[in-house]
């Protein structure tokens, strides 16, 4: 959630950016809530003052009848104010939770189609087979049984695209532990408060992406990220450990919702998936930078892989709830002749830490939200499209990135 002190110094400005964002809020109806609830909290706070005096005057001795009175008296005054502050705080949090993270001021307004591209690399190349084709051809992959088993957009992968995948795996988690981040395995399912802290839709949501798990407070996660969020929860982290950082290796499991007539061919979309992604904690003043770093070590990662791709800065009515500003790497296709998305990495400030109370101590003894960042290193379905459709040859034979030879025996050819 965002800060409420910013909201009530910046209603019209939090007003306008949330709807540059596509969120309808009311910032006026916030501020007057706050007000009722700031009002009720103090006579809460004066109430229950009173009946610690009154208990002090009684200790040691006989209560007068005078004193009983008033002690039930202040009773009822306190339960009913308590409830009267329960109903605002609903109603306040209600508010406050429709808010999304402000965007920077240097993304681009509108919807998806009015993201801005910042850079490129690689070439434009055309005329490769569709992956799905060439790796049925090859036997590498069974959408027909995945469906048999567990439904449609499920499969399984098959020999050496299945040592592919773990290929590109082990190259991605080498060459980002060399970043310094620390590698960790996640829980595969998370409950309400972490899901929706990360900024994932609850589970009365209809267009919620997410699993849920029936008769249990849990979620099948759609990636590391809400999990990694979740793991300084309710902790306050010394200012010179930071900036922390993680990469969480994990299967995602999405329902896909909303996505009808997007690119779904074979594997670029898909309900279940493997994925590396990074993530960080630091301090507020260190995010922009951060978030620029984070976007660099992806760019270098497919770069060495030798994939062509372009750079955008996402449109702010495409970005999520809690991200100020994301940077997608699209790579180029050759079979559909235009890019698709293959990475991203958000800035998210301090709405993730302030949905689940992680703080920064600074060395002065300043406790304060810390801002999180997140970023994909390798989405292995995606990343086995992009390879398949730029690495295959006439004959039917596949080239292995050279970087990947390796993991692969040293194989230079499937």
């Amino acid at each position: 959630m965002v800060d409420i002190q910013f909201v009530r110094d910046n209603p019209e400005l939090v007003q306008r950016k949330s709807a540059e964002k596509g969120y309808a809020v009311d910032t006026v109806q916030l501020i007057e809530v706050d007000t009722q609830r700031r009002a009720i909290l103090t006579n809460v706070e004066e109430l229950r003052a009173q009946r610690n005096t009154l208990t002090d005057t009684m200790k040691g001795g006989k209560p007068t009848d005078d004193q009983i009175a008033q002690g039930k008296d202040l009773k009822v005054r306190i339960a009913e104010v308590e409830t009267s502050l329960e109903e605002v705080d609903a109603k306040f949090n209600e508010l406050l939770w429709q808010i999304p993270n402000p965007i920077a001021d240097d993304v681009p307004l509108g919807g998806e189609e009015d993201s801005v591209e910042i850079k490129k690399f690689g070439d434009q190349n055309t005329g490769a087979v569709d992956h799905l084709d060439y790796a049925t051809q090859r036997d590498w992959v069974d959408f027909e049984r995945g469906a048999k088993v567990a439904g449609a957009k499920f499969y399984y992968l098959k020999g050496d695209l299945a040592l592919l995948e773990n290929a590109i795996t082990q190259f991605a988690l080498d060459f980002v532990t060399k970043k310094n981040f620390t590698y960790m395995t996640v829980p595969h399912m998370v409950n309400t408060r972490i899901a929706s802290g990360a900024g994932f839709a609850p589970r009365n949501d209809d267009s919620a992406n997410e699993y849920f798990i029936e008769g249990e407070d849990l979620t099948l996660i759609g990636t590391a990220e809400a999990p990694l969020t979740g793991y300084h929860a309710d902790e306050i982290i010394e200012e010179e450990k930071l900036p922390l950082l993680y990469a969480g290796y994990s299967p995602s499991y999405r329902k896909e919702a909303g996505t009808y007539g997007k690119h779904a061919r074979g594997l670029f979309r898909v309900h279940q998936f493997n994925k590396l992604e990074m993530y960080v904690f630091c301090l507020p003043e260190k995010s922009t930078e951060m978030h620029e770093t984070i976007l660099s070590i992806e760019e270098e990662l497919w770069q060495a892989i030798g994939i062509p791709y372009h750079v955008v800065n996402i449109a702010a009515g495409d970005l999520g709830a809690p991200a100020v500003k994301k940077y997608d790497i699209e790579y180029w296709s050759p079979v559909d002749k235009k890019y698709r998305e293959l990475t991203s990495c958000s800035n998210c400030t301090d709405f993730q830490a302030r949905n689940l109370n992680i703080r920064v101590r600074r060395k002065d003894g300043l406790v304060e939200t810390l801002h999180t960042l997140n970023g994909t290193a390798v989405s292995l379905a995606r990343s086995l499209v992009a390879i398949l459709e730029h690495y295959q040859n006439e004959d039917g034979t596949l080239d292995i990135p050279t970087v990947l030879r390796p993991y692969m025996g040293n194989r230079t050819q499937l």
